[in-house]
């Protein structure tokens, strides 16, 4: 996340200058991030069991940028990333021999985004497509976005269509496969429109109004989930094959001066399986000196249970959909940490061009006995 930055509205537009023709590197970020988490309601295991699981994940995006002869600005932007994992709940998919495919992983997810962008009439159009592959899940995704500014640059209407074909592979809890079968595969797709406008209210505050309407259909269970029956009876999850999501949010930042900004957030989000949630979110970075900045941050989440979830051995033959994963379960939860960014005049560690350094820390606890601590570095070239 970049601080301070400079909104695209506070800097005239030159259309005199000269703008560079070749294709041109603008901006390099890597980016590394550490998670590791634990708790006792693991859903592999039926709501029951550890949910231990780390998480090493690096990316690098590349943004790169030419003008045509028309002056038009093109952009091009390029992810990728590896994460490698590591799941001791995943471990129990084979409670036989307490070894499974999926205890371990690498995941690989590469994007490319191209934005065209008419500076003079203040609008872009966008187009994007990704990918995300690991053992049992292959992704495909694509999007296309438009955005407009207001004639007075300071409100900016942006439209945003994103769809993601899945396909996962059937990995069962080795008691639910007879006869050793091998994995069968189901698809699941979504949907997703996203609406926003944001506007400057004065020379201090900026707000952002967001809603989303979002639909899903197949596959909608994890294969590998267990739900113990009051019974005693264990069962594969099942869950509808459709849902429906609604989350809408307003975003605020206010500018106190040179050094402090406050950005406040706030979300509320419901969907066809009566889950409902709120979401209050306030960071203030704060700026140190020209090249030091710390930025706190702390978020609150609270949710009502699906209206399929029950603890282990909660659920009856006489349920037609059913689930144990506490993810779906009724909690609330908070995240703080704090973010560090250096922005040297030499550049980092003398290197000029490599000009910034971002360090956040964040530590999560969740009502249900799960927490988690995640550290992220960021080292950006422009």
């Amino acid at each position: 996340m970049v601080l301070f930055q400079l909104r695209a509205q506070d800097i005239p537009v030159d259309s005199t200058g000269y703008k560079s023709r070749k294709l041109k590197v603008e901006e390099v970020n890597l980016v590394s991030s550490y998670y590791t988490q634990n708790g006792d309601h693991s859903a592999v295991t039926g709501g029951i069991g550890t949910q231990k699981l780390t998480d090493i994940a690096n990316t690098i995006d590349v943004k790169m940028v030419k003008y045509g002869q028309t002056g038009i600005k093109h952009t091009f932007d390029i992810e990728a990333g590896i994460d490698h994992y590591t799941s001791a709940s995943s471990d129990m998919i084979d409670l036989s021999a307490n070894s499974s495919a999926s205890s371990s992983d690498n995941r690989f997810y590469p994007s490319l985004t191209y934005l065209r962008e008419n500076e003079q009439k203040g609008q872009t159009l966008g187009i994007g497509v990704s990918s995300s592959t690991e053992f049992d899940y292959q992704s495909f995704g694509g999007n296309i976005s438009f955005s407009q500014k207001t004639k007075d640059r300071n409100g900016e209407f942006s439209a945003r269509f994103q769809t993601f074909i899945d396909q996962l592979k059937l990995v069962k809890p080795d008691e639910l496969r007879p006869g050793g079968e091998g994995y069968g595969s189901a698809g699941r797709n979504t949907f997703a429109g996203t609406l926003s406008y944001s506007q400057i209210i004065n020379q201090r505050l900026q707000v952002l109004l967001v809603g989303d309407l979002i639909s899903q259909n197949g596959y909608l269970s994890l294969p590998f989930h267990r739900v113990y029956f009051s019974d005693g009876t264990v069962h594969q999850e099942k869950m509808p094959d459709t849902r429906f999501k609604i989350p809408i949010g307003i975003r605020a930042s206010y500018f106190m001066g040179d050094n402090i900004i406050i950005r406040a957030y706030y979300r509320y989000y419901t969907d066809s399986w009566d889950l409902k949630a709120h979401t209050a979110d306030l960071e203030i970075p704060v700026k140190i000196t020209q090249a030091f900045s710390l930025s706190p941050f702390y978020r609150y989440y609270s949710q009502s249970a699906a209206k399929y979830f029950k603890p282990y051995g909660g659920h009856s033959q006489s349920d037609e959909f059913y689930t144990s994963n506490y993810d779906l379960s009724k909690f609330n939860s908070s995240f703080v940490g704090m973010g560090l960014k250096l922005t040297p005049p030499d550049g980092i560690f003398g290197l000029k061009h490599w000009n910034t350094l971002e360090i956040r820390y964040g530590h999560y606890t969740r009502s249900n006995d799960l927490t988690s601590d995640i550290v992220s570095i960021n080292i950006k070239y422009r």
